[in-house]
């Protein structure tokens, strides 16, 4: 499968692609701005992408607001632990921007917000769960391919996984007997001292022993450890399981980003979640 590129555009990140029908801004560089705007909306003219989404700073919010972009999810304090950063987009057609399962998602919102935890289930967790090293790509790879079709990052390419280990992502996962149970991923920016939480995937013959809401808790511990002072993460919006394993841990609701990430075998709407730690 060929994934959507990763690209600079001057000191800026962007990824797009057929496969998301995309442009996404994932870190905007200061230098960059304004005139980002503007080539994110050429880019995305010239390939026929339906949305263009971006991560930003508050600070950089008045200007994408001005050229069409609109707030979606919003995480206090998102940057280095003082600024406020916001998920936006600009809709391309009218097609991309229309929300199809409003009544679910509010469902799963809520499920997920009235969500508590048993302290004993914490507590009580005897698995093995570490971080991960090069040494276990082959075992991650292989957990992957058992439980994503499709996928909106490489994560099925072996070095790919090894390039963003050096580049500071941290894989943690859950072993028994040797074998690689569950993992998830934490994509750090030292920098900004936030931390989205990601990648998880539990094998099918192992869930229901709460091992994402085991690995969360284990990320949770490793970042704070680390001076991240802010976590968040894009969860698929109708999936009770994952959206409730956050709320659990007292995340809170940051919004929903419409139809925007290819997960499965189509493009689905996500869910923002936050914790200041």
């Amino acid at each position: 499968m060929k994934f959507d590129c990763v690209e600079q555009i001057g000191q800026t990140l962007v990824q797009h692609g057929p496969n998301n029908n995309r442009v996404y801004l994932m870190k905007l560089h200061p230098e960059d701005h304004p005139q980002m705007t503007r080539h994110l909306v050429e880019l995305a003219e010239q390939n026929q992408y339906s949305k263009i989404f971006a991560k930003i700073p508050d600070w950089a919010l008045p200007s994408f607001s001005e050229n069409g972009f609109e707030v979606e999810a919003s995480v206090p304090n998102l940057f280095n632990g003082e600024e406020d950063g916001h998920f936006i987009a600009r809709f391309m057609n009218t097609e991309r921007k229309h929300l199809a399962e409003k009544k679910v998602i509010r469902d799963v919102i809520k499920t997920a917000e009235d969500a508590e935890v048993n302290k004993d289930i914490l507590s009580e967790n005897s698995y093995e769960i570490r971080l991960l090293g090069k040494e276990d790509v082959n075992g991650l790879i292989a957990l992957y391919q058992e439980v994503f079709e499709v996928y909106p990052f490489p994560v099925f390419d072996p070095e790919y996984v090894k390039e963003s280990m050096d580049e500071g992502m941290q894989y943690f996962g859950v072993v028994e007997n040797g074998q690689l149970l569950a993992t998830s991923s934490a994509e750090i920016n030292f920098k900004q001292a936030h931390a989205e939480m990601t990648d998880f995937a539990t094998r099918p013959e192992a869930r229901g022993n709460n091992l994402s809401l085991f690995l969360l808790q284990k990320m949770e511990e490793a970042m704070k450890a680390q001076g991240i002072k802010t976590l968040f993460t894009i969860a698929r919006a109708t999936s009770y399981g994952i959206n409730k394993t956050f709320g659990r841990l007292n995340y809170h609701f940051a919004g929903t980003l419409t139809n925007n990430t290819l997960i499965g075998k189509s493009i689905e709407s996500m869910n923002v979640w936050f914790k200041h730690v």
